[in-house]
């Protein structure tokens, strides 16, 4: 086809809008591998772009999706073949290079990880970058030394998608897990995916303590702001806290104190742009840590037309779990 379905956005006089709309392939961006894209997700950074209401969009006009699964069609690259099943998370994709939310892509070979043994391209999207970033930050926590056995591990965010993949592979690996959420109707979702303990966002969401109670030993946090801060002050005598996000803001009102009187450590995670060797060893253990039932119970699927409603819908904090796209 010359030309393919794709949600498309563009910055002009008349200001920022997005539609879904016919693309011309001869507009798509240099790259040595093109797939035909099969399924996508929303992502919080995919509501921001789409939306507007972040400049995560850095070149117009601009393809959505940070994250595409699909089969490849044509390659210059040596590791891919026509035919191979492929998916892609980060690189700039859908912020400075055309991304997923079409029914082609075309990108580097590189960028590109071959489909783990055993899981669909559905499945693939179910997880996508949230669920990967997920898997990176409990590497970081595991990196750092720390086990089950120090304490409980603190999910913020715990109903998103981030929270609710990071639930279900710390309880798997036996942690204590304390759920932070600010949806109290979703108890019962909470538990299944892994949730020990519950507690209401509120308590950590406002200004606080330089230092707190030692509650738990590690955290994984996609919420930055206040409820970083607060998560850090209750972090337990060299704990450590991995971040990758924030949904509450950029900000971090915090002190030194945990970190030179607790020697509590705050773990970066970034997902876009990971090294190739620790994507591919997350990606590995998501195929094999992941419990199908958590990822389905976890997952909405909905259709190419539906992602710009939904992407104003995770900004709100109305989805629970992950968004699979059906291309």
């Amino acid at each position: 086809m010359s030309t393919f379905k794709a949600l498309r956005i563009d910055k002009n006089e008349q200001g920022y809008h997005c539609e879904v709309t016919q693309f011309d392939e001869a507009d798509l961006m240099e790259g040595d591998v093109t797939v035909r894209v099969t399924h996508s997700t929303i992502n919080y950074k995919d509501g921001l772009a789409i939306t507007g209401k972040s400049p995560v969009v850095r070149r117009f006009p601009m393809i959505p999706g940070i994250d595409f699964a699909g089969v490849v069609e044509t390659s210059m690259n040596p590791s891919y073949k026509a035919g191979d099943l492929v998916l892609l998370n980060g690189w700039g994709v859908g912020e400075t290079h055309l991304g997923g939310h079409a029914q082609k892509a075309r990108v580097k070979g590189d960028w590109l990880v071959p489909m783990p043994e055993g899981m669909s391209a559905h499945q693939a999207m179910a997880i996508g970058t949230a669920g990967y970033t997920a898997m990176l930050a409990l590497m970081a926590l595991e990196a750092h030394g720390l086990t089950p056995q120090d304490g409980p591990a603190l999910v913020t965010g715990a109903a998103g998608g981030v929270g609710s993949v990071a639930m279900a592979l710390l309880s798997r690996k036996g942690w204590h897990v304390i759920a932070s959420s600010g949806r109290p109707q979703e108890a019962d979702y909470l538990r299944f995916m892994g949730a020990s303990d519950i507690i209401d966002r509120s308590e950590l969401s406002s200004a606080g303590r330089p230092l707190g109670k030692e509650r738990w030993a590690a955290g994984i946090d996609s919420v930055g702001s206040h409820t970083l801060a607060n998560a850090l002050a209750q972090t337990k005598t060299h704990g450590a806290i991995a971040a990758c996000g924030l949904a509450q803001g950029m900000d971090l009102p915090a002190t030194v104190a945990p970190f030179i009187l607790r020697g509590v450590s705050l773990l970066g995670v970034d997902s876009v742009m990971c090294p190739r060797p620790r994507r591919l060893e997350a990606w590995a253990r998501l195929a094999r840590e992941l419990d199908h039932a958590k990822l389905a119970e976890m997952t909405t699927t909905i259709h190419f037309d539906q992602i710009p409603s939904f992407a104003s819908a995770i900004l709100e904090g109305k989805v629970r779990g992950r968004l699979v796209v059906e291309i």
